[in-house]
């Protein structure tokens, strides 16, 4: 097939598309059925009240559960933060980048499939399915990110960022009302208990992973093509590239400062977004409500406001800019820290559900077309300007994770989110140092 035109309609929307694809991950693994799945094996309640949270792994007895993923959920992101810019380079300079996308989808979306025999039983290969199907889904997202300069004009960038994530927010809640009907009826579906509903829901993720991706890789560009061969003077050469990379991100001030920025307030947007449903399961008091049913409930509402969120914040940023509708963001992130503080009852987790999707999408989608409009102009090694993004956003969140297993473990989950506020408070300090730009 003839290659479609930068800021084509088509090469636009199959871009997008991915979105619609791999955020059944997001949804189903890391935010819903998974950590209410994982919860329910590992955390033995009496009357509502938690009376056991530990678990015995690899001769390790009486690990904390929170800590025990929160442990494997910063290893993995450590490991993509150290094989993402390694890769990326490497994408460039060989100009096979979809290759690259390719691989790790299927290893996330197996990696979802595999998910379905986790037992406590056999406790390591479930946080290994775990643990490389986070690295498969945010491995992807290194060379996604990175066509975005590539497919798409300056001016259409925002509008089809934004489109992306919309479209993400759409499909996995789509998916998980589908898995959700399983769960709650499974008789009705012909299951003999809700535990196999739930495990056949990881199973659905990762064929609808790859299943929808299909459509993505069929209209996108393989890269720009050098038919130079991965060897040893290659791999290496992808390091010096990201030395030159660094070089050039340490002369654009405007870049350099953003970057720095959005280390900060992302590191504390991934982390809470990462611990949202285990800090619902221990800290609410869910009384005779189903906690199941309402956390879902909880993060559909994120997923379904996100998508005004992102669309809001789209016609914001056109109106006043980029980086000033990113400071308002992060103020209104320093308020639902407060916020969360206080909330004891479903209902008010419903509300700072609610205030969270409307900010997270837009944070998302923003902050990944401000980048990409500050780089520079004649850059053709995308892949390793945006490894620097998304290596700031993995290392981020390594740091944020253990930061709020530590501040939990002193203190308690409620103080943890409260010092994220430091973070975003911060990363509002940096962005009012970033020299004006004219978007």
């Amino acid at each position: 097939m003839q290659a479609l035109p930068k800021g084509s309609k088509k090469l636009l929307n199959a871009w997008a598309f991915y979105d619609w694809a791999n955020s059944v991950y997001s949804l189903v693994i890391s935010s819903a059925i998974f950590p209410i799945f994982y919860g329910a094996l590992t955390i033995v309640k009496e009357d509502g009240v938690v009376v056991s949270d530990t678990i015995d792994f690899l001769g390790f007895e009486g690990i904390n559960n929170d800590t025990l993923i929160s442990y494997v959920t910063g290893a993995a992101f450590l490991m993509v933060s150290i094989l993402s810019p390694f890769l990326s380079g490497i994408a460039d300079y060989v100009g096979n980048k979809k290759n690259f996308m390719k691989f790790f989808c299927y290893l996330g979306a197996i990696s979802c499939i595999g998910l379905f025999w986790f037992d406590l039983d056999y406790l390591w290969f479930g946080l290994l399915c775990y643990f490389l199907a986070l690295i498969g889904f945010w491995g992807s997202l290194v060379f996604y990110n990175s066509y975005l300069p590539d497919i798409a004009f300056p001016e259409q960038q925002d509008k089809i960022s934004a489109k992306g994530f919309s479209l993400g927010y759409i499909g996995s809640v789509i998916l998980l009302l589908i898995c959700l009907s399983m769960i709650l009826f499974y008789e009705t579906f012909g299951f003999k208990d809700e535990a196999f509903p739930t495990r056949l829901s990881f199973i659905l993720t990762g064929v609808w992973w790859i299943g929808f991706s299909q459509y993505t890789y069929y209209y996108l560009p393989k890269g720009n093509k050098t038919n130079a061969k991965v060897t040893k003077d290659v791999m290496f050469n992808g390091f010096r590239e990201l030395r030159k990379i660094w070089a050039r991100i340490q002369e654009n001030i405007q870049l350099k400062r953003y970057l720095y920025s959005f280390f900060l307030y992302s590191m504390a947007v991934q982390t809470i977004m990462l611990i949202a449903t285990y800090f619902g399961i221990k800290e609410l008091d869910w009384g005779e409500q189903d906690s199941t049913t309402g956390l879902i409930v909880s993060i559909l509402l994120i997923q379904l406001v996100a998508v005004l969120g992102a669309f809001l914040t789209s016609k914001a940023s056109a109106k006043f800019g980029n980086i000033q509708t990113l400071i308002v963001i992060n103020l209104l992130w320093v308020g639902i820290c407060i916020y969360a503080y206080f909330i004891t009852t479903p209902f008010q987790f419903y509300g700072a559900a609610a205030l969270v999707g409307l900010v997270m999408g837009g944070i998302q989608s923003l902050s990944r077309s401000t980048y990409s409009k500050l780089l520079p102009k004649d850059a053709i090694d995308t892949a390793s300007y945006f490894s620097f993004y998304d290596v700031s956003e993995k290392i981020g969140i390594v740091i944020g994770m253990f930061s709020y297993g530590y501040i939990a473990q002193k203190y308690d989950s409620r103080t943890a989110i409260l010092c994220f506020m430091t973070f975003f408070i911060l990363g509002v300090i940096l962005l009012l140092r970033v020299p004006k730009t004219k978007f």
